[in-house]
């Protein structure tokens, strides 16, 4: 992921699926994989839209692979900001996420990658409220 961080003006924002596990007997969890940009997203300096079809190939691939543990738990794209905060259309984006998907539990998780820090949150289905996980931008 940090491959995308937007460093120059001419990088468009990047971004794609969290893929992931619930360990038993424990709230740990584990991302093992995301997807990146591909063929049928759009890619603009300061918008991305995600394409469906071939990210949700590599969740069923994933899914498959490891007998029903790998999991979708959420959403990442870069932001062309030092400290990115979630845009009016970020957070819609989010909400549809939250009503419209398909997920194990009532939690799915939102990371912006900034240009000098990452950030992390994450959304109740039941009640469609963000929490910041991280922050660390007292390092930038």
């Amino acid at each position: 992921m940090l491959a995308f961080v937007q460093h120059t003006r001419c990088k468009p924002e990047a971004g794609g699926v969290l893929i992931g596990r619930f360990i038993r007997d424990s709230a740990d969890i584990v991302i093992d994989e995301v997807t990146v940009p591909m063929s049928g997203d759009r890619k603009r300096r300061f918008n991305f839209w995600r394409s469906r079809q071939p990210h949700q190939q590599v969740l069923d691939k994933s899914w498959l692979e490891s007998g029903g543990t790998s999991t979708y738990l959420g959403e990442w794209h870069t932001h062309p900001e030092n400290i990115p905060v979630p845009s009016d259309t970020d957070i819609k984006n989010w909400q549809d996420r939250l009503k419209k998907d398909i997920f194990n539990g009532d939690t799915l998780f939102f990371i912006i990658i900034g240009i000098k820090i990452l950030r992390v949150w994450d959304g109740s289905k039941t009640t469609l409220v963000f929490r910041l996980l991280n922050d660390n931008n007292s390092n930038s």
